[in-house]
């Protein structure tokens, strides 16, 4: 596989997923760089804004395996990873493995479950491996998670913790569609049965494990000038010194959108970065990385907001 090989693979993927979720063309492509990239997502937006259909799409776009976790205050980290159960017939302990061995998590409402079962993902996420009484197990390469959030109700919820924000390469705000594109879904879905779901949408997978893992070595191949890593350094730096914000961006994120701009490249067929890549991942790579101060927040600001400012402010190389 080339770059353009790779590059028609991309759109057909596109266009496979857009048989299902409408007017989502910019969220859609994040999501397919953080599985190039081996990063995770985080998608936030209220009720009835396609995020699960979402995650189910691009699984049904990919010939790998998915599995879908409902986040209650009642789960257990167990729920997630799995238990040793004893066998009487064996007099041995066996492993049950929770969903989380999956190549595609959809880690559902996140933010419903409580602080100690959140955590047990922050291993599976940032080394993809879990360990269960002592012992590790892998989860593959190809494992990623897609995790949403509801920010309208506050009830029942637990606020995810900086450490874990971290581990997401992009949080992807998700809003209403305008007025034409509601049209249009309405339109689609008067087509069809009553009770279609995304499997009668006919998504053909067009990225197996092989596929994945070819695209991710043509992305190893692509090495950034010094400049764009300059202005990327320059920029989540500017993070740290902004009077509206209290607690900046850490290198991981500086790495984190690195690795992204190279796949953004890949996307393009191209095997170098521009700093357009670095502009259009800026904001999803850093708005839950950093911390607003109390002014900001008076003032009404928000992680956009100030980003967009710092993007403006600091010189792009050319």
């Amino acid at each position: 596989m080339d770059l353009g090989e790779f590059r028609n693979l991309v759109a057909a993927v596109r266009g496979e997923i857009g048989k299902a979720v409408q007017g989502q063309d910019a969220i859609i492509d994040l999501v397919l760089i953080s599985i190039f990239s081996g990063g995770h997502c985080l998608v936030e937006g209220p009720p009835g804004t396609a995020k699960t259909l979402l995650a189910r799409s691009v699984s049904a776009a990919m010939a790998l395996d998915y599995r879908r976790i409902q986040f209650t205050p009642d789960l257990m980290p167990g729920d997630v990873l799995g238990v040793n159960l004893f066998n009487f017939q064996t007099n041995q302990f066996h492993l049950t493995k929770g969903p989380v061995f999956t190549d595609i998590l959809l880690a559902d409402e996140i933010n419903r479950a409580p602080p100690k079962t959140q955590s047990s993902l922050l291993q599976a996420m940032n080394e993809r491996m879990v360990t269960i009484d002592g012992k590790d197990y892998s989860l593959g390469s190809d494992f990623f998670v897609l995790a949403t959030q509801n920010p309208i109700e506050q009830q029942g919820t637990y606020p995810l913790p900086e450490a874990q924000l971290d581990r997401f390469l992009f949080k992807l705000v998700v809003d209403f569609p305008d007025r034409d594109t509601e049209i249009a879904i309405l339109s689609r879905h008067a087509d069809q049965a009553l009770k279609a779901d995304v499997r009668s949408a006919g998504i053909r997978p067009l990225v197996t494990s092989e596929a994945l893992a070819e695209g991710r070595a043509l992305i190893d191949a692509i090495h950034l000038d010094k400049t764009i890593l300059t202005y990327v350094v320059d920029l989540v730096r500017a993070t740290r010194s902004d009077p509206d914000i209290l607690y900046g961006a850490s290198t991981r994120a500086a790495d984190a959108l690195a690795a992204a701009v190279r796949v953004r490249a890949a996307f393009e067929g191209r095997d170098y970065g521009l700093p357009d890549d670095v502009q259009a991942l800026l904001t999803p790579a850093l708005r839950h990385r950093i911390v607003l101060s109390p002014s900001a927040e008076i003032d009404g600001r928000t992680p956009d907001d100030v980003l967009r400012s710092i993007r403006n402010r600091v010189d792009a190389p050319r």
